[in-house]
């Protein structure tokens, strides 16, 4: 399974446990494929590095150029007109299309509240491991 990790998902799933966690587990399993462009993963490390500050015992670095290295990275890509109340997270959607992945997982309300789009699901992080991970 294709999906595109909103990334919430992935820094929670870094510096965390939980859901996310479990999502990342379960892509350095095989069982999901993440698809990503490069401006979905310049975000991924801002953030990273802003959560560094905070939690200096944690490298995100690694775990980070693993899955950029190991997932399909697609060209930036953008949508003909805002589907998000935030435009910022289109790029999420963007992707997912280019990239014909089956959902996006997040915990963004913004993405949340789109459900669908184009047949792509929009699920959180606990609704995706219980209904594609158990």
């Amino acid at each position: 399974m294709k999906i595109v990790l909103d990334t919430n998902v992935v820094i929670s799933g870094i510096f965390f446990t939980g859901p996310p966690f479990e999502i990342l587990n379960a892509w350095q399993q095989g069982k999901v494929n993440i698809v990503m462009s490069p401006d979905i993963l310049d975000e991924y490390y801002w953030v990273s590095d802003e959560l560094q500050e905070r939690f200096p015992e944690i490298d995100a670095e690694p775990l980070l150029s693993l899955i950029s290295s190991n997932c399909e990275m697609i060209q930036n890509t953008y949508l003909s007109s805002p589907v998000c109340e935030d435009p910022d997270d289109d790029k999420f959607i963007a992707c997912a299309v280019a990239g014909n992945a089956q959902c996006i997982v997040s915990g963004d309300k913004h993405l949340l509240n789109v459900g669908t789009y184009e047949g792509i699901s929009m699920v959180n992080p606990s609704t995706f491991v219980k209904k594609y991970l158990k």
